[in-house]
């Protein structure tokens, strides 16, 4: 399959799961500071990595989920970083619904440019050293926060959440996510 096609059905379990989310809970994950969204994305990475390792999960959840939860905490940095952290808590679906799509094709974008670059080496990868990937990003984002989000040379907070975002997605696709 296609790196597009894959890409794009990940993306469609991924916000099918957030937009059901959004139907129960509202937009409540509105009330986070960035801060908080990077410690939540480091939880999850954390966790996958604990379970690379060990082999074995205790709370019945596995890789696979906390793989989607890092797409979804990633669209969910970049709306925040767009629309605020101190905006409108209660958002419409649809609105939601636009900038999850929104956010996901600009990071499309940018991952297309990137393989064209790269000659799609991910697919050569281990998942485990794409989960190593997102947890050097999150050292990077947690730095970049502890500045002020303000960087000298390096690409900045979405930039950031963009490569996390793509980065998961392709460990969903190399584990099968793609074909379901």
């Amino acid at each position: 399959m296609d790196t597009t096609t894959a890409y794009k059905q990940v993306i469609s379990h991924c916000q099918d799961l957030f937009l059901k989310k959004t139907k129960d809970y509202g937009t409540a994950w509105r009330i986070m500071r960035l801060s908080s969204i990077t410690d939540q994305l480091y939880i999850k990475a954390q966790r996958i990595r604990t379970l690379e390792v060990k082999k074995v999960s205790k709370v019945g959840e596995g890789v696979l989920e906390e793989y989607i939860g890092i797409v979804n905490y990633c669209v969910i940095a970049m709306m925040q970083l767009e629309l605020g952290e101190d905006g409108e808590e209660n958002l419409p679906a649809d609105f939601v619904e636009a900038k999850y799509n929104e956010k996901v094709q600009e990071t499309l974008d940018l991952m297309l440019a990137k393989n064209h670059d790269y000659g799609e080496a991910w697919r050569d990868m281990r998942v485990s050293s794409l989960t190593d990937l997102i947890l050097m990003k999150l050292h990077r984002v947690k730095q970049i926060e502890d500045n002020g989000g303000q960087t000298l040379v390096s690409e900045g907070l979405k930039a950031n959440y963009q490569d996390m975002l793509n980065y998961a997605v392709f460990a969903l696709i190399k584990l099968g996510l793609a074909a379901k």
